[in-house]
């Protein structure tokens, strides 16, 4: 959806950029394998269907107009067990060049 370089905004940020994406789960779909967040923090706001996150053995299901963070500590995997699409918003920062 869009970017924007963090290196002339924030000093210390060079090689980072704030990405915003929008990522629909078909139903029954899988967005995964497990994976972490560890340099990659970011934030996810679900705008339809419910999406259920997989960590630390337990499952929670986020349905529309709720959010959550993802930051270094986060190890998870998403799935979409409804019968709609689950459609989020999920902002991160991430690295565009190697230091």
């Amino acid at each position: 959806m869009a970017t924007v370089d963090l290196g002339p905004e924030i000093e210390g940020l060079a090689g980072r950029q704030l990405r915003m994406r929008m990522v629909t789960i078909e139903p029954g779909g899988v967005f995964g394998p497990l994976h972490d967040h560890r340099g990659r923090p970011g934030t996810v706001y679900v705008l339809q269907g419910t999406i259920t996150d997989h960590r630390h053995g337990t499952t929670t299901d986020y349905g529309p107009g709720v959010g959550w963070p993802e930051d270094r500590d986060t190890l998870h995997w998403l799935e979409n067990r409804g019968a709609v699409p689950a459609v989020e918003i999920s902002v991160d920062i991430v690295q565009t060049e190697q230091p």
